[in-house]
């Protein structure tokens, strides 16, 4: 087991009817003003939109808002964002959103600190010490940024989708209200699951003696496994969307990783590949073809823990069943199993490997070059 360090400075705050109190969190913060960033407008359909800016105007914080974020955020809208921000003088960020929205809010927040934004994604190795306050209301439950200090940007220009990390990038405080998720489209739920089920895996394969963290990585993966089941009958069912929602939480808020050194991330990289490529490209679907292959390439490097996955996660006595039945939940799903239902054709794998090992190094399991990218990447493209 590794040593480890466990600090989670975010508040978050769970539940139905939760959003009003946003308007309070930020006032307490010291913030008087601030920039409200949100997607393609889906929160003036559900609710969110009216509920926080309701508090924000009840409590007499100003804000600015800023929209147009789309999956797989781009660095140009970050820096548009940027000036806009310095322009009205806020001082802190609000998203309202999901996944790409926190992380665009997270940059745009490092960016107030620095020169260029894309500064801090170069200085890889340098974590983020300094950015203004970031606050977020969560609409889709996926990639754990509402409680982890990781945000994702892609630069569309040298097509390199990269990741910052550090202190700053906690937000202060994150609303769930997973009342306001039962609207989401099939596919996006799934995504959500499939990302969150892939944080866990990063961390999990690493292996060792960590039995608290990897029980309990198991018992998450089971969780949002059954509760994506129960969803799929019952999309609007309260107690699994907030218990899928909780679980996306702690997938990637320090809890799954514990002991586990910094994980793998191998998966994720090479999906970054696929996606700053592709751009139409879900991040979780993307990861659920990378990861079955990934596991199947991977598994000499650990035999008896890739085992321990099969048969603890998937109650499958070999590797390969453990894939299989996991290749089958998302058909069942109706998620993407090859790079062809992805839309990405097979001679851009070697494109996509270039990529990827372009950020630096990639895997902890087992490190992968770029000749072992494309043999995984023909695993999830069958002639």
């Amino acid at each position: 087991m590794h040593n480890f360090d466990f600090l989670n400075p975010t508040k978050l705050i769970f539940g139905k009817d939760t959003i009003g109190r946003i308007g309070e969190e930020i006032k307490s913060g010291g913030a008087r003003k601030v920039l409200l960033i949100a997607g393609g407008g889906s929160i003036k359909k559900n609710g969110v939109y009216d509920q926080t800016v309701a508090s924000l105007k009840d409590i007499g914080i100003e804000w600015v808002e800023t929209w147009g974020v789309k999956p797989n955020p781009v660095l140009s809208k970050v820096r548009e964002m940027i000036d806009l921000a310095k322009k009205e003088k806020v001082d802190a960020i609000l998203a309202v959103g999901g996944g790409s929205v926190i992380d665009s809010g997270k940059a745009v927040a490092t960016g107030m600190c620095i020169d260029d934004v894309w500064q801090a994604f170069e200085a890889r190795d340098q974590l983020v010490e300094k950015a203004m306050p970031v606050y977020s209301v969560l609409t889709i439950s996926a990639t754990g940024t509402e409680m982890d200090q990781y945000a994702v940007l892609t630069n569309e220009e040298e097509n390199k989708k990269w990741n910052i990390a550090g202190p700053a990038l906690y937000p202060k405080v994150s609303i769930v209200d997973p009342s306001v998720q039962t609207t989401l489209p099939w596919d996006q739920t799934v995504n959500g699951a499939l990302d969150a089920m892939s944080h866990i895996m990063e961390y999990y394969f690493i292996g060792g003696r960590s039995e608290t963290t990897l029980a309990l990585d198991e018992s998450l993966f089971r969780t949002i496994v059954q509760m994506t089941d129960e969803l799929k009958s019952k999309p609007d069912d309260y107690e699994s969307r907030a218990n899928l929602a909780w679980a996306a939480t702690l997938a990637l808020n320090g809890t799954s990783g514990a002991g586990q050194g910094g994980g793998d991330w191998a998966s994720h990289g090479i999906e970054h590949g696929i996606s700053a490529l592709n751009p139409e490209v879900a991040h979780g679907a993307g990861l659920g073809v990378v990861f079955p292959a990934w596991i199947t390439y991977c598994q000499d490097a650990n035999p008896a823990f890739f085992k321990r996955w099969a048969k603890n996660i998937w109650d499958a006595e070999s590797v390969e069943d453990g894939v299989s039945a996991m290749k089958a939940k998302l058909k069942e799903w109706g998620a993407p199993t090859t790079l062809a239902e992805l839309g990405v054709k097979r001679p851009q794998i070697r494109d996509i490997a270039v990529n990827t090992v372009e950020f630096g190094l990639t895997g902890a399991v087992k490190q992968l070059t770029e000749d072992d990218i494309v043999n995984l990447l023909s695993l999830a493209s069958p002639e």
